[in-house]
């Protein structure tokens, strides 16, 4: 048995969007979210699990520290968070290939007409 985290490749589980007009009327405000988030995975990507697990303990109440370190530690030893936020077109790909094998998709949609990764670009510099 293997996790799915690690055999899979990277799953685009959280995505967010926008209507075209809210991006192109509001660059400033998409661009000030999007380097927030890289903030955070920037700190993933440069503390420890026991420091991440600290970190969000609060946001766990139900959980112990110990349990969260735990989960944060298998999370971080396979390598599940990206270094940035960057929807790749495989990934995108592996998604679609995901939902259409379990019958949720119906007709698969252009990368091209749907993923800007301009501002992921911008926040990862």
């Amino acid at each position: 048995m293997a996790s799915l985290g690690e055999d899979s490749g990277y799953v685009p589980y959280t995505a967010f969007s926008a209507k075209q007009s809210f991006i192109d009327e509001n660059p400033d405000t998409i661009q000030s979210f999007v380097n927030a988030l890289q903030k955070g995975m920037d700190y993933v990507q440069s503390h420890s699990p026991e420091e991440i697990a600290k970190a969000i303990e609060p946001q766990f109440p139900e959980s112990d520290l110990e349990t969260i370190t735990t989960i944060v530690t298998r999370y971080y030893d396979q390598d599940t968070w990206k270094e940035n936020l960057i929807f790749e077109k495989s990934s995108f790909e592996l998604l679609q290939d995901i939902l259409e094998s379990a019958g949720e998709l119906e007709k698969r949609a252009p990368y091209e007409e749907l993923v800007t990764t301009t501002y992921a670009e911008a926040a990862a510099k």
